[in-house]
C-alpha cells in the first residue's frame, strides 16, 4: 500500500524510457510523493529493475518493463496488461532519449534521417495512440513530454534531436487543444545541457570539450548546467493538479538558454 498522493489522482503513472537518466529521476521524484508507476526501457533492464526497486523503497507500487514504441500493438498489449493490474493510467511521462551523433545537414544521410524521425516521432504517435484511451476511460489526465530547448533557439548540429522533437510538440499541441474538453492536458519541457546521459557520455569522448562547454556556460544568464533533479521536479508539478489550468505548453528548464 502506498502512502497517500499528494497532487495526482489514484491510479499510476507511465515514465516511459525510466532507466535512463531524466526518466529515473522522474520515476524517483514520483515515488517519493507516493504515485504508483510503471517506467519503461529499450534494452537495459538491469538499471530499470534498480530504479523500480528504489521506487518501492518509498511505498509504492513500481514495476519496469521492456517496450519498443515502433511496434504499436506491443504498446497497445502491455499498456492494456499494466492497467489490468495497477488501475486508472492518469499521466503519461515521454523522456525517451536516442543516442544520435551531432552532424551538420549537409552530411546527415536519408536513411539515418528515416530512422531517427520514425524511432522518436512515430514512437511518441503510438504511444499516445494507446494511452489516449485510457486517459479518457479514467475521466481524464496528462501527458508531459521530454523535449528540446534547440526548439526555441537552434544549436549548431543538433537537428536529429531539434526535428524530431518539433513533430512531437505539435502533436502534443493538438492533444492539448482537442482532448481539453475531456480534461487531458499537454506540456512539454524544453530542457537545455542537462549533466546526465547522453551529454556526458559525449563529454566523455570528447565530444564537447572544456572550450565548448565553458562557451555554453558563459552564455547562459545562470552560468551552469541543468541537473536531472531540476527536469524531474518540473515534469512532476506539470503532470500534477498543481498546473491543472497549464496545457499545450512548451515550458523552458535550460538556465535561460532562450534568451
Amino acid at each position: 500500500m502506498s502512502k497517500k498522493i499528494m497532487n495526482y489522482p489514484e491510479g499510476w503513472a507511465l515514465v516511459v524510457g525510466g532507466s535512463g537518466g531524466i526518466g529515473s529521476h522522474i520515476a524517483l521524484e514520483l515515488a517519493q510523493n507516493g504515485v504508483n508507476l510503471c517506467l519503461t526501457y529499450n534494452s537495459n533492464a538491469e538499471r530499470a529493475e534498480d530504479i523500480a526497486a528504489q521506487a518501492r523503497a518509498h511505498g509504492v507500487e513500481a514495476c519496469a518493463v521492456q517496450m519498443a514504441l515502433q511496434d504499436a500493438s506491443a504498446v497497445v498489449e502491455m499498456i492494456e496488461r499494466q492497467a489490468e493490474q495497477l488501475g486508472r493510467l492518469h499521466t503519461v511521462f515521454i523522456a525517451t532519449g536516442y543516442d544520435i551523433p551531432q552532424v551538420k545537414i549537409t552530411d546527415l544521410t536519408p536513411e539515418l534521417w528515416q530512422r531517427v524521425l520514425r524511432s522518436d516521432a512515430e514512437g511518441v504517435f503510438n504511444l499516445i495512440h494507446s494511452t489516449l484511451p485510457h486517459l479518457r476511460r479514467g475521466g481524464g489526465g496528462s501527458y508531459v513530454h521530454i523535449s528540446s530547448a534547440g526548439l526555441q533557439k537552434y544549436p549548431p548540429l543538433d537537428i536529429l534531436s531539434v526535428a524530431p522533437k518539433a513533430a512531437i510538440e505539435e502533436l502534443i499541441k493538438g492533444v492539448a487543444k482537442e482532448e481539453g474538453p475531456n480534461h487531458i492536458r499537454a506540456n512539454s519541457i524544453a530542457i537545455g545541457v542537462i549533466e546526465t546521459g547522453i551529454f556526458l557520455r559525449l563529454q566523455r569522448e570528447g565530444v564537447f570539450d572544456e572550450k565548448w562547454i565553458s562557451s555554453v556556460k558563459n552564455s547562459l544568464p545562470l552560468r551552469r548546467f541543468g541537473q536531472p533533479e531540476e527536469v524531474a521536479k518540473m515534469a512532476y508539478f506539470l503532470g500534477s493538479d498543481l498546473a491543472g489550468y497549464t496545457t499545450g505548453q512548451l515550458i523552458p528548464v535550460d538556465g535561460g538558454y532562450g534568451l
